[in-house]
């Protein structure tokens, strides 16, 4: 009985034995699930100098202020004369502001003013190629039109018309020399005219308040030599400045 007692609990030991190491086996092969992970939000990026939050800085541009008004650094070319061959290129600020009806109609104000000199041909036997100082001061207003627009910049159509006053003798006056048509320069006389400023701005937008614009036209003045020499001209002008948009709203 003894023999048969102790050959039972050696086969009872070897079964529970090989059980255990089965199971162990079976668990090193089964796979580890993953652990699940919570969804991550997008985190600032963090560097040595601080912490950065990306942002649009023209998200907040619309286009229903009231109010705006612009300075620019301006340009323009004119003849100094009713016969003259050369023209005079002139530089000097232009300073605009805007009073909006609707999102597209507004109505635009636009004082100019431009310094330079210009030639004398064909007087130049006479006075010389150039350098006789003349000055040229629009003030318009008129309609103007929002086009297409955007976020990042806007085409603003106008038509504006008003005065122009032309300084053309200042300097030959005070050198003694004859003034007006019929004089050596053949300039105009000191006059005020009717002006006109026909083109727009192209806007890009910096902040819903600051904008960069770019104001290319087509200038008329109308400036009367005497009854023999009425002129009418055209001619390019351009300014280039800065924009603010007020925040009171229509």
């Amino acid at each position: 009985m003894r023999f048969v007692i102790r050959p039972t609990r050696f086969l009872i030991a070897a079964a529970t034995a090989a059980v255990f190491a089965a199971t162990l086996h079976a668990n090193a092969q089964a796979p580890t699930p993953a652990p699940t992970q919570a969804p991550t939000t997008p985190q600032p990026i963090v560097s040595g100098n601080g912490t950065y939050i990306s942002t649009d800085p023209l998200a907040g541009v619309r286009y229903d202020n009231r109010w705006d008004i612009s300075v620019a650094m301006a340009y323009a070319h004119t003849h100094a004369g009713p016969n003259l061959r050369e023209g005079a290129n002139l530089g000097g600020l232009d300073v605009s502001a805007s009073y909006w009806l609707t999102k597209h109609w507004g109505v635009e104000g636009s004082g100019r003013g431009y310094l330079g000199t210009s030639g004398t041909t064909p007087a130049a036997s006479v006075l010389g190629e150039s350098g006789v100082f003349i000055a040229q001061y629009m003030f318009l207003a008129g309609p103007e039109y929002l086009g297409p627009h955007n976020k990042h910049g806007a085409i603003v159509l106008h038509a504006l018309v008003g005065g122009a006053y032309g300084d053309f003798n200042r300097d030959l006056g005070r050198q003694g020399s004859a003034v007006g048509p019929t004089g050596p320069a053949a300039f105009y006389d000191n006059q005020v005219g009717l002006g006109g400023a026909f083109g727009g701005h192209i806007d890009l937008n910096r902040s819903p308040h600051w904008v960069f614009r770019v104001t290319p036209d087509a200038i008329l003045t109308t400036y009367d030599g005497t009854s023999q020499y009425p002129h009418t001209q055209w001619n390019f002008g351009i300014s280039v400045g800065a924009q603010y948009k007020f925040k009171k709203k229509r």
